[in-house]
């Protein structure tokens, strides 16, 4: 556990210090934030604050994680690594985006097909080091494995659920800290349960029917991951916060959506990340339902999606709409970690 809080201690100063840092070097390079023309007219004064805040975000998660590893003395493991290389990889998918942004000073960078290739890609290259390198089996799970196997269809269901995931944290970062603060609480609930599994490994004694099937320093090895994303991400949360001095981006967004990917992959809970992130579920389902509404009828269901903007247009003011979406990821994070503990429970786990 100490090396876990570590983890945690060291990304949330390297965040801390670093990120006003990056700050004055965005402001001096002009790596600003686009606005839609479309959006809550409030927005418009954000226009040319500093973005790509990720970047800090990134680095910090795996320099705390590597720092932990060492200090720990452990060996570095597959699950670890091929997460972290996950959450890097689409960042920088995320960073292309937020520079073409910049360079045509424009709203809209990569299209919407170069984002699914680049997702598809490192999808799949991670599903094939989940499988072959950290023994991931290529069963569908929800709070353990289910026992359903997916075949080749697998590598599908992991693109499916990276790209879900990335996907939808960027669509929730439209308002000063409401992404950065709803993915630490996502990530803490990580924290929870991929050290749970390290300390219920199967093949203790006496066993119980409770146990994780899972390698125990791989999910060390990913509780240190997800305590670096926590604590990376309310470090950045502290200059984040309205009035936001700097934006994470698409480098932050996609980068925080394939962490919680990975996690959610190699801890086998694929269909709890559902719950748990349910605020991104959310975001993600309100789009869907503007756009199918809008082409079949011609009518729009939300003033504007996703839909923390609605609310903004009906008035509510922007810090009131990020402090309640925060109260709902809470709940379904308390709701997604219940489940979990009480599966455990119903198998005969104590403690």
């Amino acid at each position: 556990m100490r090396n876990v809080l570590l983890a945690a201690a060291i990304a949330f100063f390297l965040c801390l210090l670093g990120t006003p840092i990056a700050i004055r070097l965005f402001r001096l390079w002009g790596i600003g934030q686009r606005i839609r023309e479309d959006g809550p007219k409030g927005h418009m004064e954000k226009m040319g604050t500093p973005t790509m805040g990720g970047v800090v975000m990134i680095g910090s998660i795996t320099a705390a994680y590597v720092a932990a590893r060492l200090m720990s003395g452990g060996e570095f493991t597959v699950a670890g690594l091929a997460t972290i290389g996950l959450m890097i990889t689409l960042g920088l998918v995320g960073a292309i985006d937020d520079y073409i942004k910049i360079r045509r000073r424009r709203s809209l960078g990569l299209n919407k097909t170069a984002k699914l290739v680049g997702q598809f890609i490192f999808a799949l290259l991670f599903a094939l080091l989940a499988v072959k390198g950290a023994n991931i089996p290529m069963t569908l799970s929800f709070v353990r494995d289910t026992g359903v196997h997916l075949g080749y269809f697998f590598a599908i269901w992991v693109f499916l659920i990276v790209a879900a995931s990335s996907n939808g944290v960027n669509l929730t970062d439209g308002l000063d800290g409401l992404a950065s603060g709803s993915c630490a609480l996502v990530l803490a609930a990580y924290v929870v349960v991929a050290f749970w599994q390290f300390r219920h490994p199967c093949g203790t004694t006496p066993p119980i029917a409770a146990c994780y099937n899972v390698d125990g320093s791989a999910s060390l090895d990913l509780a240190l991951v997800a305590a670096g994303g926590l604590g990376a991400t309310a470090g950045f949360l502290w200059w984040n916060a309205a009035p936001a001095r700097i934006f994470m981006g698409d480098t932050g967004s996609m980068a925080l959506g394939g962490l919680l990917g990975g996690l959610a992959i190699m801890t086998e809970t694929q269909l709890l990340l559902l719950i748990l992130g349910g605020l991104f579920v959310l975001e993600t389902t309100s789009v869907i339902i503007q756009i199918i509404s809008f082409r079949t009828t011609g009518r729009r269901v939300f003033k504007m999606s996703p839909i923390h903007h609605h609310f903004e247009l009906l008035g509510w003011p922007e810090f009131t709409v990020v402090v309640r979406f925060w109260i709902i990821c809470g709940l379904a994070v308390a709701i997604g970690l219940g489940v979990f503990y009480a599966d455990f429970l119903a198998r005969g786990g104590v403690t």
